[in-house]
């Protein structure tokens, strides 16, 4: 594959700078499935309860050894291949992630060093569920700005680090799991233009005890107002991607692909009907891979090109959103 990859079909509607493209996509899922019945023996509820709320059946859940520089390089190491780039090739490392524990080094810098990358800088970001996008902003911006030529972009998560097991409104949601992207120019515009906002006033809906306001705890868990984020995510995260298809000239009736964050499946459905994208595949990872924040849009990503479901070219939104809460996406064409 050439670093040039062409989209015969479609540009997005772009301005300024070189043109910037996904090239490959990759993704780690965690040995070990876990099923609702193994959830409901640690929380009040019920195999029935779980999936209707949330439209989870199983989700992954890593071991001591698929540590997240593990997970990374395994979804990196994919990406890489998908794509035709060397590691060595890499000019810039960015990871996103809200359950690393290590803050200090970077998991990005240790990632490029695993991986071979040594000519490339790293860089972590936190913005949660968003963090993916957000990063894929970062990246595209990086290449069509011509300060980098090629970009990985990962997204992992370990969140039964931050999850308390007992927490009944929240326990049976999340998952582990890591996936990647390689961005680097294209003939044409193949990232569209991001659509971002923070809402910290709302910030509380989805938090770590010892945050803004509470006292620090002695291991802090997340903490979530699932009511409040699902009011939050039909008002104004649904407006917003619509007009990540407004800026990048594409109609919500010839979408090809819907690929939001998969926070659970309700809120996935509600957000197709909103938008009127009813040709276009919609990805239902979350009901086999559970909440895997950043990682859970590539992650979704190469599940549909493994069940043989998009194809090169095809158009595909992108919607992350979460803590913050801050939301972040965009349209893109998939390699």
């Amino acid at each position: 594959m050439t670093d040039e990859v062409g989209f015969e079909r479609r540009a997005l509607r772009v301005s300024g700078g070189s043109p910037s493209a996904i090239l490959g996509v990759g993704g780690y899922r965690p040995r070990r499935v876990v099923g609702n019945a193994e959830v409901c023996a640690r929380i009040d509820s019920s195999e029935e309860w779980i999936e209707q709320r949330s439209g989870i059946r199983e989700r992954r859940f890593a071991d001591a050894s698929e540590t997240l520089p593990v997970m990374s390089a395994a979804a990196a190491g994919k990406a890489l291949a998908h794509a035709g780039v060397r590691a060595a090739e890499i000019d810039l490392v960015l990871v996103a992630s809200m359950s690393n524990l290590v803050q200090t080094p970077p998991l990005a810098t240790r990632l490029a060093h695993e991986l071979g990358a040594r000519g490339a800088a790293g860089v972590d970001l936190s913005a949660a569920c968003a963090g993916f996008c957000h990063a894929l902003a970062l990246a595209s911006d990086a290449v069509r700005a011509g300060s980098a030529r090629h970009v990985l972009v990962v997204g992992a998560e370990r969140m039964t680090d931050i999850v308390e097991p007992g927490d009944r409104s929240i326990a049976f949601l999340f998952a582990d799991g890591a996936g990647a992207v390689v961005v680097g120019p294209a003939a044409v515009e193949a990232i569209g233009p991001v659509v971002r906002r923070a809402f910290g006033a709302y910030g509380d809906a989805l938090r770590m005890d010892g945050g803004w306001t509470d006292p620090a705890p002695d291991r802090p868990w997340m903490r979530m107002d699932g009511r409040r984020v699902f009011r939050w995510a039909m008002d104004d995260v649904a407006p917003a991607a619509r007009t990540m298809l407004d800026l990048a000239g594409v109609d919500p009736g010839e979408l090809d692909a819907l690929v939001p964050h998969q926070a659970n499946l309700r809120i996935t459905e509600l957000l197709a009907e909103r938008l009127g994208t009813s040709r276009a595949v919609l990805s239902r990872d979350v009901v086999v891979s559970g909440n895997t924040s950043a990682a859970s849009i590539p992650l979704a990503l190469e599940a549909l090109y493994a069940q043989g479901l998009v194809a090169s070219g095809d158009t595909a939104l992108l919607v992350g959103f979460g803590a913050g809460l801050n939301f972040a996406g965009q349209t893109v064409l998939l390699p």
